[in-house]
């Protein structure tokens, strides 16, 4: 009998999907049926494949709100929110295709030929924090290279990506070119264990690492693996305190502090400035609006679900015993938390990221210790400097190891027609988004002659 999984809304706790999870031998049926077709789809035009793609964007966007209603209800997100992330689902299939004509050329001369092929089957695994954008991220470039595809969703964000299967279905893709597997820890590992060519992973350093170590030894299965950040955000004078603060609030408590891209770390000058910094910084956390995802005029909402909630205070209280100092603590409501800061300066606390509303204060005696402070992490997803000097920046910005190193912007702020992702823990050298295109087509390579035209042979 299938085990039966089912999505809590973090706000409510209501019941808000429930399904039965694939079983291992359903898994391997979506992933033969993946491979069946995939001869068919890879031979299909170019055209052909992004015509399809740009109906599911139209698709996409007559489902909008269905889709921002279903990721509110399964992981908290407001639904201002959501609806942005659904605008994002639609907009990314003219970005996809644009990128593979840059990313995937083909060209040909009287004596050479370049073209790109893809890989096979596909395993796509999905994140809750966006559980539409980023798994669409890996599906979008991945049809239009002709590959086929099976996508398991998170366990705690289902509903999204049977809507976005639908969509695909209505677009005039085939049967068996997306196949999808709802299910949690069970259906994830069957899917590792089946017969597929890649794996396109978002999620924890943990996750990631495991799935690394997986496939050791196999060098014919590409993973791209984008695995989030311990992410820096430096503040220097001179910059107005007021907006400094609003872009540190952004970076680190948008989303309930549940992006990869959020600041975790906040490196502030010693003395007066950064006293200022602070201070405005508990202002607007102790008037930020909190509530369920259909409230109105809130900022925030809840975490993804109670458990996630409880493991952030018990983060927050390693943090104190390692010798961290309060500034103010977080606050739980069930899911909901209001966020914190805690200053680490003098302490040695874990290098770990904490999907939560909470930053880490690190004071500064100056910008080279600053910079220290802020590579001083095995991640390196994203960074960012806010100081109004462009000579700051001018020094800072290569010294920072980062592959997102934003200034005057909040860390979370990320192109839809550049690269994501970063060194380190953060990833394995394959960024996403405008490069997906570069992990999801191997190129071909040929000296190519309209006409047989032998050699010249020497000793004949």
């Amino acid at each position: 009998m299938s085990n039966i999984i089912k999505s809590i809304c973090p706000a409510t706790g209501d019941i808000v999907w429930e399904g039965a999870a694939a079983s291992e031998a359903e898994v391997h049926a979506a992933v033969a049926k993946a491979r069946a077709t995939f001869a068919d789809w890879s031979l299909t035009s170019f055209d052909h494949r992004a015509d399809i793609a740009k109906a599911y964007a139209e698709k996409v966007k007559a489902k909008s709100e269905d889709i921002a209603l279903a990721i509110s209800r399964d992981m908290g997100k407001p639904l201002w929110e959501a609806r942005t992330e659904a605008g994002a689902m639609a907009n990314k299939v003219a970005v996809s295709i644009a990128s593979y004509h840059e990313r995937t050329p083909t060209r040909r001369t009287d004596t050479t030929q370049l073209t790109h092929r893809p890989h096979g089957v596909m395993a796509v695994f999905g994140p809750f924090n966006f559980p539409g954008h980023l798994p669409n991220g890996h599906i979008i470039p991945s049809l239009l290279a002709g590959n086929t595809v099976v996508f398991k969703p998170s366990e705690l964000t289902p509903q999204v990506a049977e809507i976005m299967a639908q969509c695909w279905a209505e677009a005039g893709l085939p049967d068996g070119v997306l196949n999808l597997v709802q299910g949690a820890r069970e259906t994830g590992g069957a899917l590792l264990n089946a017969e597929i060519d890649g794996l396109l992973f978002t999620g924890s350093a943990t996750t990631g690492a495991f799935f690394h170590k997986h496939f050791a030894g196999r060098p014919e299965v590409i993973l791209a693996l984008e695995m989030g950040g311990n992410n820096p955000l430096i503040i220097r004078e001179p910059v107005d305190i007021d907006a400094a603060a609003d872009l540190a609030f952004m970076s680190g408590f948008i989303t309930a502090g549940q992006r990869c891209t959020c600041a975790r770390r906040l490196i502030l000058p010693e003395g007066a400035f950064g006293d200022a910094i602070v201070a405005a910084l508990e202002a607007r956390i102790a008037k930020v609006k909190i509530g369920r995802w259909d409230e109105e005029d809130i900022f925030m909402g809840s975490v993804v679900s109670e458990g996630a909630a409880k493991a952030a205070i018990e983060f927050e209280a390693k943090l104190k015993a390692a010798g961290g100092t309060s500034i103010r603590a977080l606050e739980r409501d069930g899911a909901f938390l209001r966020p914190g800061l805690i200053d680490v300066t003098n302490a040695d606390v874990p290098d770990e990221e904490l999907f939560a509303p909470f930053m880490q204060v690190i004071r500064t005696p100056d910008l080279d210790t600053a910079i220290a402070r802020a590579n001083a992490t095995r991640f390196g997803l994203a960074s960012g400097l806010i100081c109004d000097q462009s000579s700051v920046w001018d020094y800072a910005n290569p010294r920072l190891r980062a592959g997102i190193v934003n200034w005057n912007k909040p860390t979370t702020g990320a192109a839809s027609n550049m690269p994501f992702g970063g060194p380190g823990l953060s990833g394995n050298h394959r960024p996403a988004a405008y490069y997906a295109a570069d992990y999801c087509a191997w190129p071909q390579a040929g000296q190519v002659s309209e006409v047989a035209v032998g050699p010249a042979m020497r000793g004949f």
